[in-house]
This record gives structure tokens, sequence and C-alpha cells, in this order.
């Protein structure tokens, strides 16, 4: 049990890496936080500071969220009756770590990217599938936004259909991170509704 709250405690601190943050200050001696969206996240850094360093914030962020689960898989409670939620702990507590981190004055994203990495370390086939569909909807809109939005409700609905035997557990998280995520883009829907959503442009006109 010490070792199960060890490790939710430290994908806290894993999820509250500020990466943006210090990347931005480290090589552009400016924060992402007081630019472009506001958001400490691969999308504003991909605004502000260019494609490569938006780039590296996403994989890192995703992998912090990857670690902060498989941590607590290799922690040695594998066997304990309540396993599946110690590992789900430690992905929310990652996920809140991006948002509020306190390695940042509890100033952060939003948590798309860490919130891949733990649906990939939970249950990898129904991630790669919300993977896929938020890359079907970014590639054809130029939204990331709306892409994201599209993947939270992708997961959940996978997970129930094509994996009905997946953990209760498993299936009631896919829906918190949903509404998770669906919370902190209420900007983003409103804007999205409104035409006024920036886009990230990949191709067509800058």
């Amino acid at each position: 049990m010490i070792i199960a709250i060890a490790t939710i405690i430290l994908a806290y601190i894993l999820g509250s890496i500020p990466t943006a943050v210090w990347i931005g200050k480290a090589r552009y001696n400016l924060d992402v936080r007081e630019h472009g969206s506001g958001n400490a996240g691969a999308t504003n850094t991909f605004r502000v500071l260019g494609w490569r360093p938006g780039v590296v914030v996403f994989l890192t962020d995703t992998v912090k969220g990857f670690l902060a689960v498989y941590f607590t898989q290799i922690s040695g409670i594998a066997d304990h009756e309540f396993a599946a939620l110690f590992y789900i702990a430690s992905g929310l507590m990652a996920i809140i770590g991006h948002i509020y981190p306190i390695l940042a004055g509890f100033n952060g994203g939003k948590g798309v990217a860490t919130m891949l990495g733990v649906v990939l370390a939970l249950h990898t086939p129904g991630a790669l599938i919300a993977l896929g569909a938020f890359a079907l909807i970014f590639f054809t809109t130029q939204y990331v936004s709306l892409g994201s939005l599209v993947a939270a409700v992708t997961y959940p609905l996978v997970i129930f259909v094509f994996f009905p035997d997946a953990d209760l557990y498993l299936k009631i998280f896919a829906f918190v991170l949903a509404a998770i995520l669906f919370l902190s883009h209420r900007g983003n829907i409103m804007r999205l509704l409104k035409g006024t959503e920036n886009k990230v442009r990949i191709y067509g006109k800058h």
C-alpha cells in the first residue's frame, strides 16, 4: 500500500513537469503562458515557438503520462485487489499535475498529451483508435481542439463497444477523462461554434 501511494505521488510530480514552460524559458527566454492562448501545452508551444519545440513538448508530455501509470504497474501491486484503481489513480494524478503543476505555480496546460500517455498505458488498443480519430479530424480540419474532443468521445465508446470485457473501473475512467477534456475545452467549444477557433495550419495559407 505504501508503495502504491508513493507511485501515485510520483505520478503527480511527473505530470507537474512543465515541459512547455521550461523549454520556452531555457531556449527562447519567454514563458509560453504569456503568449498565444496562454496554455502551457504542445499546441500553444507549436504556435508560439514553432513545430520543433511543439513536437518535443507533445512527446514529453505524452511520455510523462505513460510513465506515471507504468511505474505503478511495475511497482509490485499487480496482484492487489484494487490494482486497477491504483493504475487509474496514478493516471489521473498525472493529468491533474499537468493541469495544476506544483512546479509551475499550478498554472499548466489542458492535459491532452498527458491523457494520451495515460490511456496508452491503461488500454493501448483503445488509445490508438482514439489517436487515429484525432489524426483524421485534425488533418482534415486543422483544429487541434476538435480533434481532441472527437478523440475524447471515441475512447470510451471504443472501450465499451469493442472491448466489453475491459475493467469496469477503466470504462468509468474513460468517461471521466472525456468529461475533464470537455470541461477544459469550454472556450474552444464556444469558438468552434462561433467559427472563431484558431487552426494549427499544417498546409494551405498561413
